[in-house]
C-alpha cells in the first residue's frame, strides 16, 4: 500500500533531519561527552617523576564526588599536560607535528556505506591529538585526546580496506578511540609512525599503588611509618566496595588482548575490574573452586593481568573486617593456588613477600600464617605453568597438601606416588625406578601419557600437575572416552635387552611392552607366529587350557590389522573427468539414487562385519588349539618364550615411527659452487630399492643405529649407524631432517619432537664425545661446543634414565 503524500514528506524530512544531526550536530555532542567523561580521568595516572608526601590519602576511586570537583580536578591536569591554544590560524600552530584532513568515524557509519563519514582537519601535537572543524583561521576545536605513554595506535588493517575502501588508523585513549580514515595508505602509515613515535617520548606513567609500593619498601624498617602509610592510603587496604579502575597501569586499547580458544576478553583494562568484582564474590561463594579455576584460567590467557591478582589479593588481604573469616580465608586459598601458578614481576614479588611477613608477625599461628608460610615456600619453586591447576588440585591446595597421582605399570599392580604442584615427571620416574627395584638397571625408562587415540612419553621437566590438568580437561570434552587417559611407566629405550633377568620386574615390562608391539603391527612375522604368541599369551594370563577360564577379546591377543587384510578391498571408482557428468552424478545422488546408494553401502558393510566376525572366530579357534598344545608350561616360561620370538626381529628393542620418506637432496658443501637443491630420490645403498616417490616407511632408533624399514618387511631397507650420521634435527614442525655422510634424509611426520628426544637420549647414554650432536639453531655460534647432554636427558623435554653408581661401567 503506498503511503500518502504527507508522510513522504514526513519521512524524508525526519531522515534529512537525521543526516544534518550527524553530520553537523554529532561533533558538537561528542565535544561535550568527551567533556564530561574527562571529568571521570582516572584516580591512577600520575607522572613518574611525582613525589607525594606521606600524609595525602590516596583513597580508590568512587563515583559520589560532585560533578564539580572532578571538573576542577580534570581541568587542572588537563592544563598541566595540554598547552591551551589561542584562536590564531590552525595551520600557523608551531607545535604542530603532523596535521592534515582525515575521516574520523561517526556512531555507525562505517557500518552503514550509504553514510560517508564527516572530514576533519586533525592537528598532532607533542601532547595530543586535536581535530578541528576545517584548517581555516579561527576555526573551532572539537576534540582532543590526550597521549601519554599508556595510548595506543593500530596499524591500518587490509581486510578492512578491501570492505569499506579506507585505511584506519585507530588511536586509543583513556576514554576515547578515535577511528580515523583515510584513502591512501601511505598517508595513514605517516600517522601510524607520528602518533606512536609521540607515545614512545611520554614518561612511564605510574599508578598511586605504585608509588605506595616503593614507599612501603623504603620503610620497611620503620613501623611507625608503615602504620601512618597504611592508615593513610586506604587504597593498600580492604575495600568492600567495587574498584572502577585497576592498581596497575595498562595500555588502553585491546591491542594483543585476545587470547586463543573460545574465551574472548575485552581490555586488560575492564578485566581487571571484572576480575576484583570477581574477588569480592569468593567471600560468599559456598564453593569458590571453579570461580577461584576461572581467575586462574584468565590470568593464564592474559598475562599482564598477573601482577594486578596478585595486588587486589594482598589488598583483600590487608585489614579485613574478620580476620580468619570464611571470606578472608577464601582470599588465602586463591593467593595460594596463584602462589602455585604464576610467578609475579620482582617489584610485586618483594611488595608479596613484605605482606606476608608482616601477616604472619600480625597474626602468629592462625590459619593466615599458615598459608602466608605455605606461600613463601612455594614461590620459590614455581616457574610458571603450561595450564591452570585441576579441580582436584585446587581442593588440595586449600588444605596445603599433596596430590596422590596413579601410575600404571604393565604387569604389575598400579603404584600411588603423592606429588606437590612443583613435581616433575623425572622426579616420579625416579622414584618409581627406586620403588621398583630398577635401579641397577642399564635401560632407560619414563612416564607416558596413555589414551584410546596416542602414546607420547612425558618430558622430564613437564610438571604431573598439567598432565593431570590435560587428562581433566579432555575428560570433560569425551565423557564416553573408554579407556580413560592415564599415565604409565614404561620401557623408553633399551641398552641392553639381552642380560635382562627372567625372574625379575623389568622382565615383566619387557614382555608387556613386547605385546603392545606385536599388537599394534610393529613385528613383522607370519600369521603363524602371530597365533603362536596369543597362544603364549594366553598361557601366561590363564595358565593352562580351561572352558571356565576367562577369554580375552581377540583385539587384545591379536594384531587387528592381520584380520581386516584377509577382508576383499572396497571397489574402486575413478573419478568422473567431465563437469556434465559429475553434475548428472550429484543430482542422482541426492535423489532417489542417493537412497538406494546408501542401502547398499549399509548392506556391504554389514557383509563386511559379517566377514570379519568369521575371521575372527576362526583366528581365534586356532589360537586355542595352539593354547592346548602348552599344557604345562608355567607363566615365566610362557613369557620367556613370548619374548624370544619377538627378539627373533632384528628391529626389536628399537622404538619405530610412522614417516613418509619426503625427499634425498646433496648437502651443501659437497658439489663445490652448488646451493642446496632438491634431488629426485636415490638408493641410499645398493641394497636398498627406495622408489623415486614419496613412501611410507618405518624409522627405527635404537641404541646403536637408525634404520629404515618397509612396513611389514622385517628386513630393514638400510641401517645406519651411528658414525655415519654427521647431524640430524627438525627442518620445521613436520619435517625431520637426519644427515647421512653426503646427503640428507628428509621425513615427513608428526612425531618431529618425540624423534629427537629419542636421539638425543640415546646420544647422551652412550657419550657425547663420540657420537654426533643435532645440528645447532643458525644464531649459534659454529665454532662453540655443544653442551653435553646429562644421561637421559634431553635438552627440552625426555625421559628419565638411572645413573649408574660410581664405578659401574655403562656403555
Amino acid at each position: 500500500m503506498p503511503f500518502p503524500g504527507g508522510l513522504w514528506w514526513l519521512l524524508c524530512c525526519r531522515r534529512g533531519f537525521t543526516l544534518l544531526r550527524r553530520d553537523y550536530g554529532e561533533a558538537e555532542r561528542e565535544a561535550d561527552g568527551e567533556a564530561e567523561e574527562e571529568e571521570e580521568a582516572s584516580f591512577e595516572l600520575r607522572a613518574q617523576g611525582d613525589q607525594g608526601s606521606l600524609e595525602v590519602s590516596l583513597s580508590q576511586p568512587t563515583r559520589s564526588s560532585s560533578g564539580s570537583e572532578r571538573s576542577l580536578l580534570v581541568a587542572e591536569e588537563m592544563r598541566s599536560l595540554i598547552v591551551e591554544k589561542g584562536p590564531g590560524p590552525v595551520e600557523d600552530d608551531p607545535d604542530a607535528l603532523v596535521k592534515g584532513w582525515l575521516q574520523r568515524e561517526m556512531r555507525g557509519c562505517m557500518k552503514t556505506p550509504w553514510i560517508r563519514p564527516r572530514k576533519y582537519w586533525f592537528v598532532l601535537t607533542p601532547d595530543s591529538l586535536d581535530y578541528y572543524s576545517s584548517n581555516e583561521k579561527g576555526a573551532r576545536r572539537l576534540g582532543s585526546l590526550v597521549l601519554t605513554s599508556l595510548c595506543s595506535v593500530l596499524w591500518p588493517d587490509k581486510q578492512l580496506y578491501k570492505e569499506t575502501g579506507y585505511w584506519s588508523v585507530t588511536v586509543f585513549g583513556r576514554k576515547h578511540c578515535y577511528r580515523l580514515y583515510t584513502e591512501h595508505l601511505n598517508e595513514a602509515v605517516r600517522w601510524v609512525c607520528a602518533v606512536q613515535k609521540v607515545i614512545d617520548s611520554k614518561a612511564p606513567v605510574q599508578t598511586p599503588t605504585q608509588l605506595l609500593m616503593r614507599d612501603v619498601e623504603e620503610h620497611r624498617d620503620s613501623p611507625e611509618v608503615l602504620e601512618q602509610i597504611y592508615r593513610c592510603n586506604p587504597i593498600l587496604r580492604y575495600t568492600s566496595g567495587p574498584l572502577y579502575a585497576p592498581l596497575l597501569p595498562f595500555p588502553y586499547g585491546s591491542l594483543d588482548q585476545s587470547a586463543p580458544g573460545p574465551r574472548s576478553y575485552t581490555t586488560l583494562r575492564d578485566e581487571a575490574v571484572k576480575l576484583f568484582n570477581s574477588l569480592q564474590q569468593l567471600e560468599s561463594e559456598r564453593d569458590p573452586v571453579p570461580l577461584m579455576q576461572g581467575v586462574l584460567q584468565t590470568c593464564l590467557d592474559l598475562p599482564p593481568l598477573v601482577d594486578e591478582i596478585y595486588c587486589q589479593l594482598v589488598k583483600q588481604t590487608t585489614e579485613p573486617l574478620a580476620p580468619g573469616g570464611q571470606g578472608d580465608l577464601h582470599y588465602w586459598q586463591l593467593l595460594t593456588c596463584m602462589s602455585c601458578t604464576f610467578l609475579p614481576s620482582p617489584p610485586v614479588l618483594r611488595f608479596l613477600r613484605f605482606h606476608l611477613d608482616r601477616t604472619e608477625n600480625r597474626f602468629p599461628a592462625s590459619e593466615m600464617a599458615k598459608y602466608a608460610c605455605f606461600i613463601r615456600e612455594a614461590l620459590e619453586k614455581t616457574k610458571g605453568r603450561e595450564c591452570v591447576p585441576s579441580l582436584e588440585e585446587i581442593l588440595v591446595l586449600m588444605q596445603r597438601q599433596e596430590m596422590i597421582c596413579t601410575v600404571h605399570c604393565p604387569g604389575v599392580p598400579a603404584c600411588s606416588v603423592a606429588i606437590s604442584s612443583h613435581t616433575t615427571a623425572e622426579e616420579v620416574a625416579q622414584e618409581l625406578v627406586s620403588r621398583l627395584g630398577l635401579s641397577q638397571s642399564p635401560n632407560l625408562f619414563a612416564l607416558y601419557e596413555q589414551s584410546r587415540r596416542r602414546e607420547q612419553p612425558v618430558g622430564s621437566a613437564t610438571l604431573l600437575a598439567d598432565v593431570l590438568t590435560r587428562f581433566e580437561n579432555l575428560a570433560g570434552e569425551d565423557r564416553e572416552q573408554d579407556p580413560p587417559c592415564r599415565l604409565c611407566f614404561k620401557h623408553y629405550g633399551f641398552l641392553d635387552t639381552d642380560n635382562v633377568p627372567r625372574d625379575s620386574l623389568e622382565f615383566a615390562l619387557l614382555f608387556e611392552q613386547a605385546h603392545e608391539m606385536v599388537l599394534r603391527g610393529y613385528v613383522p612375522t607370519s600369521e603363524e607366529t602371530l597365533q603362536t604368541l596369543a597362544a603364549l599369551r594366553l598361557q601366561s594370563l590363564n595358565s593352562d587350557f580351561s572352558t571356565h577360564a576367562p577369554f580375552p577379546r581377540l583385539e587384545e591377543l591379536f594384531p587387528p590389522h592381520v584380520l581386516h587384510a584377509r577382508l576383499p578391498p572396497l571397489p574402486h571408482q575413478p573419478p568422473t573427468k567431465c563437469r556434465g557428468a559429475r553434475l548428472r552424478a550429484g543430482l542422482l545422488a541426492g535423489g532417489l539414487w542417493g537412497q538406494a546408494l546408501a542401502k547398499q553401502r549399509a548392506e556391504r558393510d554389514q557383509r563386511l562385519r559379517g566377514r570379519l566376525r568369521e575371521e575372527g572366530a576362526s583366528t581365534m579357534a586356532a589360537i586355542v588349539e595352539k593354547w592346548k598344545l602348552l599344557q604345562g608350561m608355567g607363566r615365566p616360561e610362557a613369557m620367556a618364550a613370548y619374548v624370544a620370538l619377538v627378539r627373533e626381529w632384528p628391529g626389536f628393542g628399537s622404538t619405530l615411527f610412522d614417516v613418509d620418506l619426503h625427499a634425498v637432496r646433496p648437502r651443501l658443501g659437497v658439489v663445490q659452487g652448488q646451493p642446496w637443491q632438491w634431488a629426485t630420490l636415490t638408493p641410499l645403498s645398493l641394497q636398498s630399492p627406495v622408489g623415486s616417490g614419496p613412501q611410507r616407511l618405518w624409522l627405527s632408533i635404537g641404541a646403536k643405529a637408525v634404520s629404515l624399514y618397509k612396513p611389514g618387511e622385517p628386513e630393514p631397507l638400510d641401517s645406519f649407524c651411528y658414525g655415519r650420521i654427521s647431524s640430524f634435527g627438525a627442518s620445521d614442525s613436520s619435517t625431520f631432517r637426519l644427515s647421512v655422510e653426503d646427503r640428507d634424509l628428509l621425513f615427513e611426520t608428526s612425531q618431529v619432537d618425540e624423534i629427537a628426544q629419542l636421539l638425543n637420549t640415546y646420544l647422551a647414554s652412550a657419550g657425547a664425545q663420540r657420537l654426533p650432536r643435532p645440528q645447532e639453531s643458525p644464531t649459534s655460534n659454529p665454532t662453540s661446543e655443544p653442551t653435553v647432554l646429562p644421561q637421559g636427558l634431553c635438552p627440552a623435554a625426555g625421559p628419565w634414565q638411572h645413573r649408574p653408581p660410581v664405578g659401574s661401567s655403562h656403555s
